[in-house]
């Protein structure tokens, strides 16, 4: 038994910790958008990242709800007034994912079982070749979004050895400027639609006017593989998912540069 009976998860990542850790029949609800495992689907919905349903919160009466710090800080605060609230920091590198495992298995006293999905976790990190790569990365958001040097996405393409156009910014996130993306002519760029969506890169690209550069040249314009959050999403399926696409598409488009030029 856990250190908690009736948690309320409200951010998918710590969510996807709790499956994975062994806690998950003492998840009493969690958000719209924890959808990693997909048991977790079928849990009570409760809320989202900063909303939350008082009233179903009342009848779970929980011992400990759990949330992720930055957007839905304002929704701790009004929570802390009655519950348990514990907030968990959002991580700005793909180690702050992995401490993450730990801090939530800390926090239930399920410490021997994070600390194994942790190495897990640790010794699947794919070993990216030494070939150096620009790229932009895309996440719709309620419009476009790109990354800064504190975001946990731009550390995982520079692990995978992809330098973003944005890595020296001093923000987590940002509103791209189309113009400077294009001036910067990356070798790969990447699109992630909104949950449920799907996007067409052929219709952004010619809508930007983005045809002539060589990411669209060379055929390495890349739509996230999942109906659901992907890069958005940084649970631990973000380590054995997300950071193996993102070697796979840098070596295919190696390839596909190679082809170009002794095409």
């Amino acid at each position: 038994m856990g250190r908690y009976s009736r948690i309320v998860s409200l951010s998918p990542a710590v969510t996807e910790i709790l499956y994975m850790i062994g806690e998950s029949d003492n998840i009493a609800g969690n958000s719209a958008f924890c959808v990693h495992p997909e048991e977790a689907r079928k849990k009570k919905k409760v809320g989202s990242y900063g909303t939350v349903s008082w009233d179903i919160l009342s009848k779970i009466d929980p011992d400990a709800v759990f949330l992720i710090s930055g957007y839905p800080h304002a929704l701790y605060e009004k929570l802390s007034e009655k519950y348990h609230v514990v907030e968990f920091e959002l991580p700005s590198t793909v180690a702050g994912i992995l401490d993450l495992v730990m801090k939530v298995g800390f926090e239930v006293d399920s410490l021997d079982a994070s600390r194994d999905l942790y190495h897990k976790l640790l010794r699947s990190i794919p070993e990216a070749t030494n070939d150096v790569m620009t790229g932009y990365i895309e996440l719709d958001l309620g419009g476009p979004v790109s990354f800064g040097s504190y975001s946990y996405i731009t550390d995982a393409l520079s692990l995978m050895r992809i330098q973003s156009i944005y890595q020296r910014e001093r923000r987590e996130w940002l509103q791209p400027d189309f113009g400077y993306v294009k001036s910067m002519d990356p070798d790969i760029i990447i699109f992630e639609p909104k949950m449920f969506r799907s996007v067409s890169p052929d219709d952004i690209i010619r809508e930007r006017g983005w045809t002539d550069l060589r990411a669209y040249r060379n055929g390495n314009v890349y739509v996230t593989p999942s109906k659901y959050d992907f890069f958005a999403h940084h649970g631990p399926s973000f380590i054995t998912d997300v950071l193996p696409w993102i070697n796979k598409i840098k070596n295919d488009s190696l390839k596909n540069k190679k082809d170009h030029i002794d095409a």
